[in-house]
C-alpha cells in the first residue's frame, strides 16, 4: 500500500490498530480519527484535557478578512485551504471546550503600525468575557512598542504572538529590543511564526530569531509550526536556549506533508525534545478536523509519555495551568 510523504519516509504506521502497541519509545495509543473521539482519547492517556497554545480568535471583521484570504489559497499557495471551523465566535468557543481545551488562547497579530494597541484592547476584552480564555497580546516594531507591551503585561496578558511573514518585519529589529527585554524579565511566552512556510517572507527563517536570543537568551519563545520548513535549524535553537519551545501546529498532517514533510532524523529529535514540544493547532482556520492534528502526532509513534507531555504538561506549564 502506498502511504506517501512523511509516513513512508520515516516509517511510521499508516494504519490505526484498535489496541495499544509497544514502540521503541514505549506504548503508543492510536490517535483519534474524529473530533467526537478526542475526549475519550485524552482520557485514555490519563490527562485532564488539552493545552493548545496556538488558537486564534480575532475581531469579527479581521477574522472575515483572514478567511477571505484562505478562500483564495489556490492563488496564494497553489492548493485549496478550506476552513473547517467557519462559525461564529460562540460556536467556536464551545467546539474547543467540547474537544477538551482547558484554556482558550486568542492569538492575534499586528501586521502594520497602529494595529497592536487596538488588537490588544480587543484581546483583553475577550479574556474578560470568555470564561477560560487566555489573555493574549501582540506587538509590532513601531514607536511606543515597549509601552504597548508593558500595558498588556500590566493588564494580565500571559501569551503573546508575532507573525514575521505576515508582518513583514525582522524579529531582531532594534525597535523591538526594549519589548523583548521586558518579556524576558517577565518570563511570558511569545509564539513566533518565523518559519518560511507556507510562503517564504523577506525576514522568515531562523536568523532573526537566533539574533534575538543572542541578545535575550532567557526569553521564553514558542516557535510556531516547529519552524516549518526549517525544522532542524529551529530545533537547534531549542537545544541551545532553555526557553525555546516548538509548537506542533499543522505538523505531520496529511495536508502539510504534501509540501513540508519532516526531514531525515527529525522525528528522533522530537523524541529528545519531549519537554520543549507543545501542542498547537491553528484552530479555527485549518483544512481538516482538529482530531487529525492529534492523530498525526500519535502516528509518529513516540509513545504515550511523549504525547502526554506534548498534549498537556508542556503547554499547561507555559500557560500557568495546574499541571497535576
Amino acid at each position: 500500500m502506498r502511504t506517501g510523504g512523511l509516513l513512508s519516509s520515516v516509517g511510521v504506521r499508516a494504519d490505526h490498530p484498535a489496541t495499544r502497541s509497544p514502540t521503541l519509545h514505549g506504548v503508543s495509543t492510536p490517535g483519534p480519527l474524529t473530533d467526537a473521539a478526542v475526549p475519550a482519547y485524552v482520557a485514555a492517556l490519563g490527562l485532564p484535557g488539552l493545552a493548545d497554545v496556538h488558537v486564534h480568535f480575532l475581531p469579527d471583521a479581521v477574522q472575515r478578512k483572514v478567511w477571505g484570504y484562505f478562500d483564495e489559497a489556490q492563488a496564494h499557495y497553489g492548493t485549496p485551504w478550506p476552513i473547517t471551523y467557519r462559525a461564529d465566535e460562540g460556536e467556536r468557543v464551545e467546539t474547543l471546550r467540547a474537544l477538551g481545551l482547558r484554556a482558550i488562547p486568542a492569538l492575534a497579530y499586528a501586521h502594520r503600525p497602529g494595529m497592536a494597541r487596538w488588537l490588544n484592547a480587543w484581546s483583553a476584552d475577550f479574556a474578560r468575557r470568555v470564561p477560560g480564555a487566555v489573555h493574549c497580546a501582540t506587538f509590532y516594531p513601531e514607536p511606543g512598542v515597549d509601552a504597548d507591551v508593558a500595558d498588556a503585561l500590566d493588564g494580565g496578558a500571559r501569551l503573546f504572538k508575532l507573525h514575521v511573514q505576515v508582518g513583514d518585519f525582522t524579529p531582531d529589529d532594534e525597535r523591538l529590543d526594549p519589548a523583548w527585554a521586558r518579556l524576558e524579565r517577565a518570563g511570558v511566552p511569545v509564539v513566533v511564526h518565523a518559519g518560511s512556510a507556507p510562503i517564504r517572507g523577506t525576514h522568515t527563517g531562523p536568523g532573526g530569531v537566533r539574533e534575538v536570543l543572542r541578545r535575550h537568551p532567557d526569553l521564553v519563545l514558542v516557535v510556531a509550526h516547529l519552524g516549518m520548513p526549517e525544522y532542524h535549524e529551529f530545533a537547534d535553537l531549542a537545544d541551545e536556549f532553555a526557553g525555546v519551545h516548538l509548537d506542533t501546529t499543522m505538523n505531520g498532517t496529511d495536508f502539510t506533508n504534501r509540501f513540508a514533510p519532516f526531514p531525515d532524523g527529525y522525528v528522533e529529535r522530537l523524541a529528545g525534545l519531549r519537554d520543549r514540544v507543545v501542542l498547537g493547532s491553528d484552530f479555527p482556520s485549518i483544512p481538516y478536523p482538529y482530531a487529525h492534528q492529534l492523530e498525526a502526532l500519535a502516528r509518529l509513534d513516540l509513545g504515550d509519555d511523549w504525547m502526554r507531555a506534548v498534549l498537556w504538561h508542556n503547554g499547561a506549564r507555559l500557560l500557568g495551568l495546574d499541571v497535576t
